[in-house]
């Protein structure tokens, strides 16, 4: 009961960080552009009133004209609409998908058993927090020591690309890397939707007490709220790209696991560059931005030969019938006793009906593992998730007897 709760609240989560992470980053983006594609204004009124910039667009059959007042609007409207609720529901919808999916069970996802001196699971727990929290804590504190000095942008990059880069390093040494990998997605969704409630909404907050007050509004709120809001669409790429990488097993389980982590969010900001470059280009601004782009595909690309899967060694064809016979042992296919013994130390912790048997999977009786055989061997010698959350604790000499076991017919006899 316990496993059919937790699979509806994973479920449920699940489909709601998705809808409002949609909502954050499509208002992100959108924002990013308009902040992009702004003109200053053409009319008289709008100029002296203020304006700093407008954009005429048409979608959905109207017409619309956004007006962008840089430091604050000639008049405080009645209705004011905020973009906060967006960035809050992704984050605690998430942080309860992650309490639920891998907080719950560290000792199966957090831990890595493997590992000479596996950590104890609520100090894996601890290690896990502490990642998405010292990263927000360092992270400000460059953006403040740093953000408002000459060149302050290009510092602030530099130094969070440093500390984006041993963050991945530390996760991937200390927790296995499908775990790793998420963390640092969560880690960097939690710095996001930090600049949010820290600096971005209490920055409005106030140019909106002022303005209510009559009182001269300080630009410094606005230029702090656009840096924090710049560097959040930056990290969308990258988070997107870690939160997804937990369904492909051959990406967190390869040696240079934090290599590959590294590689493919520097690809997404480059990319996400490019977007951000290409309105300003179409208004003259800056030159064309594609070289960022060429940058991230190309590093992509790279990473995905560097992946590739070595050619399978050429092996002499096995009887399958004759395996599942009971000629196992004579054919070099891996008897069913020498396989189970496997899924007795590996599968069964997830998969029994003594257990919690996730997605009611079950791996008691020969007749059980008959029936899933095609799913153990897409899972773990395809693609090389399972076991769950530590697939990297099967040895290659391991995977092989699954491999060998599955393509020589999956025998069930001992």
């Amino acid at each position: 009961m316990e496993a059919y709760i937790l699979d509806w609240a994973n479920l449920l989560l699940r489909w709601l960080h998705v809808i409002t992470a949609i909502a954050w980053v499509g208002s992100s983006f959108y924002f990013v552009f308009l902040d992009s594609s702004l003109t200053p204004p053409l009319d008289e009124k709008l100029k002296r009133d203020g304006a700093t910039g407008e954009l005429w667009a048409v979608h959905g059959g109207g017409f619309y004209h956004p007006v962008k007042y840089a430091v604050s609007p000639p008049k405080l409207p009645d209705h004011l609409h905020w973009f906060f609720w967006e960035s809050y529901t992704t984050w605690l919808s998430g942080f309860a998908l992650l309490t639920v999916s891998y907080l719950w069970n560290a000792n199966i996802y957090l831990v890595n058993p493997a590992s000479a001196n596996p950590m104890h699971p609520h100090m894996a727990i601890v290690a896990a927090l502490a990642f998405l929290v010292v990263f927000w804590l360092l992270y400000d504190g460059i953006c403040r020591v740093f953000g408002e000095k000459e060149n302050g942008d290009s510092i602030v990059g530099a130094l969070v690309l440093v500390l984006v880069c041993f963050a991945a390093v530390l996760a991937c040494h200390i927790f296995p890397g499908q775990a790793a990998f998420l963390l640092m997605g969560a880690m960097l969704a939690t710095s996001m939707s930090a600049n949010v409630f820290f600096w971005i909404i209490p920055g409005q907050r106030k140019v909106v007490a002022a303005l209510k007050a009559g009182q001269p509004v300080d630009p410094i709120h606005g230029k702090r709220g656009k840096q924090r809001s710049v560097h959040n669409t930056y990290f969308t790429l990258p988070v997107l790209f870690a939160m997804l990488s937990n369904h492909y097993g051959w990406l967190y389980n390869h040696a240079l696991n934090w290599l590959v982590l590294i590689l493919m969010m520097f690809a997404g900001a480059a990319i996400r560059q490019f977007f951000v470059m290409r309105h300003g280009f179409k208004l003259g601004r800056n030159g064309h931005p594609w070289p960022y782009a060429l940058v991230g595909v190309l590093v992509i690309i790279g990473v995905a030969i560097w992946l590739k899967p070595a050619p399978a060694a050429v092996t002499a064809p096995v009887a399958a019938a004759g395996a599942a016979s009971g000629g196992a042992a004579a054919s070099g296919v891996p008897s069913y006793s020498e396989m189970h013994a496997l899924m007795e130390k590996h599968c069964v912790v997830c998969h029994s009906a003594n257990t919690i048997a996730q997605k009611n999977v079950k791996f008691d009786s020969p007749d059980d593992v008959k029936s899933h055989a095609q799913q153990v061997y897409q899972q773990v010698v395809v693609l090389k998730k399972m076991p769950f959350g530590n697939p990297g604790v099967l040895t290659p000499q391991e995977v092989d007897i699954f491999k060998r076991w599955y393509e020589g017919g999956a025998p069930t006899t001992p």
